[in-house]
């Protein structure tokens, strides 16, 4: 039996990178390093062919434009390839992981993505482990959805979270199980994978720039920042709420807003600055005036899911209520039904 190949998709990050003068810049020899390091494994490491973009992307610089590209790169090269890898900064890794995940609905193979908190060039980097893993995972034959690896931890994209800056455990998934453990060895839960779709259902739409806008509450913020946002015409509001989804209802201007925005055809929905949980505006009575003014609770997901999906939905030339609607439906399993 033939090994498998994967597509390592090398996009930008910490990982391709070195320390200059001036901070950290892209590798120019990325690709030899890579090569290095992946030609002193053992046997059971699939093969691999390098896509590199000529200008990486620093991640936090990047655009659901950027999303896009990844996700049609995957797209056009999906029938060449056993599985893919895609090389990311860790900084908006959560962001593009939830978009794939809404562009490449019903995968039937394993698209993981990764990158390092250490450059692979620098001492004691994790790149090593994050990448070699990777690339085993993604020859996997029980991974049919969008993950990302990191220090142990197999995550689904779309649940995924960045919660370290310097810890090799950079991210996790506050509202849904690990995919996979790998340290000491590894060991899948088999539950929470997403089963094997009867078909794919891609949808690679344009993403242009539509305003998907977040306002986090604080004590005292005045109805006039609100006023403000709604000013510059966005198409969707995350409204980052207190606990389960609870807003200032003390002042009915505020309200009276949010109604006349959602009237106007403003998607309007409330998560909680909580990682963990899931909103329900309905749990205080000042739920009831979110309702009235069109708010719509976002459940379990995780802000970059809510961000990613808005955005999507949009991109698909959606209605405003058909947006509402359709936000609610568990699309590629960010959200529990």
């Amino acid at each position: 039996m033939s090994r498998k190949h994967i597509a390592l998709i090398y996009a930008g990050g910490t990982v391709g990178m070195t320390r200059t003068a001036q901070g950290f810049a892209p590798t120019p020899d990325f690709d030899s390093s890579l090569a290095k390091l992946l030609e002193n494994q053992d046997a059971s490491l699939p093969r691999y062919t390098l896509h590199a973009y000529e200008s990486p992307i620093d991640s936090s610089n990047a655009t659901p434009r950027d999303w896009q590209r990844i996700g049609r790169d995957i797209a056009t090269r999906y029938n060449d390839y056993d599985g893919f890898v895609i090389l990311h900064g860790t900084d908006t890794m959560a962001y593009t992981a939830a978009a794939l995940s809404f562009m490449l609905q019903g995968l039937r193979k394993p698209v993981i993505m990764t990158g390092s908190q250490i450059p692979l060039s620098a001492p004691n980097s994790d790149a090593p482990h994050n990448m070699v893993t990777a690339l085993q995972l993604a020859a996997s034959d029980v991974i049919n959805e969008v993950a990302i690896y990191f220090n142990g931890r197999l995550l689904r994209g779309n649940r995924a979270t960045k919660v370290s800056i310097t810890a090799l455990d950079a991210f996790d998934s506050p509202n849904y199980p690990w995919l996979a453990e790998t340290l000491p060895q590894l060991r899948f839960d088999m539950q929470a994978l997403l089963p094997q779709a009867d078909q794919e259902k891609f949808e690679l739409p344009d993403y242009d720039d539509t305003l998907v806008l977040p306002l986090r509450f604080v004590p005292g913020l005045p109805v006039r920042a609100v006023r403000a946002m709604l000013d510059l015409a966005p198409r969707a509001v995350i409204l980052q709420c207190y606990g389960a989804g609870n807003i200032p209802d003390r002042d009915p201007a505020l309200l009276e807003l949010l109604g006349r925005a959602h009237a106007s055809g403003v998607v309007l929905v409330a998560c909680s600055q909580s990682p963990q949980g899931k909103v329900s505006i309905g749990t205080y009575a000042a739920g009831a005036g979110m309702t009235a003014a069109g708010v719509i609770g976002t459940g379990d997901m995780g802000f970059e899911a809510i961000f990613a999906k808005l955005h999507h939905l949009l991109a698909l030339g959606m209605t405003a209520d058909a947006v509402r609607k359709e936000f609610l439906r568990n699309m590629s399993g960010e959200l529990t039904d």
